[in-house]
């Protein structure tokens, strides 16, 4: 298979230096992109700034931008089997970008926002017979909010994360089968969380590992 595997956070700028971003540290990513390159499979990891190694035999696409990355990941989808959307892509970002700093002063400064565009959303949109396994970064009536982003965004299954999770090695997920419902928590290490995804994925699409 070949798989494309979104991880880490977007910037959003609003002048040449301060931007809005969030806490993502990509691990999860990157680990699901190590383990499916232990795996066999040909995986495209479109990465936000974080700062991890290269994996192994995987080939990354380096973006910044919510805009960036939606541009990078529906391209190399095009040539992919399945994509694991792990990737905290900002809901919005400025409306206007300065071309300067903008300097201190002592008065409020409003910023106006626009959503970015929902790439697991678009790829479940476009997938046909693909997979597309989403993320769900969730604080409170979780599996309700779970569920609403599997049928929105026409996923084939949706991993519960929790804001304990974020910047951690290890982590607790549920994993949400659009054909069996929910599965019970799941502990461990990133890397073996990774296995379980990356195996999820290959029994959705039907790939067949000896």
């Amino acid at each position: 298979m070949r798989i494309l595997i979104t991880a880490g956070p977007t910037r959003e700028f609003f002048d040449t230096v301060r931007f809005i971003s969030n806490p993502s540290s990509g691990k999860m990513g990157y680990a699901l992109a190590a383990c499916a390159a232990r795996r066999g499979h040909g995986v495209v990891l479109v990465s936000g700034p974080v700062s991890l190694a290269k994996p192994p035999g995987v080939d990354v696409v380096s973006v910044e931008s919510a805009q960036e990355m939606c541009d990078a990941a529906t391209s190399a989808f095009e040539r992919c089997d399945a994509a694991i959307m792990t990737a905290a892509v900002c809901d919005y970002r400025p409306t206007r970008r300065l071309d300067h700093k903008l300097k201190k002063q002592n008065r409020m400064r409003p910023i106006q926002l626009q959503p970015t565009t929902d790439i697991c959303a678009f790829l479940g949109k476009i997938k046909g017979n693909r997979v597309v396994v989403g993320f769900a970064m969730e604080d409170h009536d979780e599996h309700d909010h779970a569920e609403a982003k599997l049928r929105r965004k026409r996923c084939d299954a949706i991993v519960l994360n929790g804001l304990d999770n974020v910047g951690s090695d290890n982590a607790t997920i549920e994993i949400l089968r659009a054909d069996q419902g929910w599965s019970r928590p799941i502990r461990g290490a990133k890397s073996e969380i990774a296995e379980k995804i990356v195996q999820l994925t290959e029994e959705i699409s039907g790939f067949c590992k000896d």
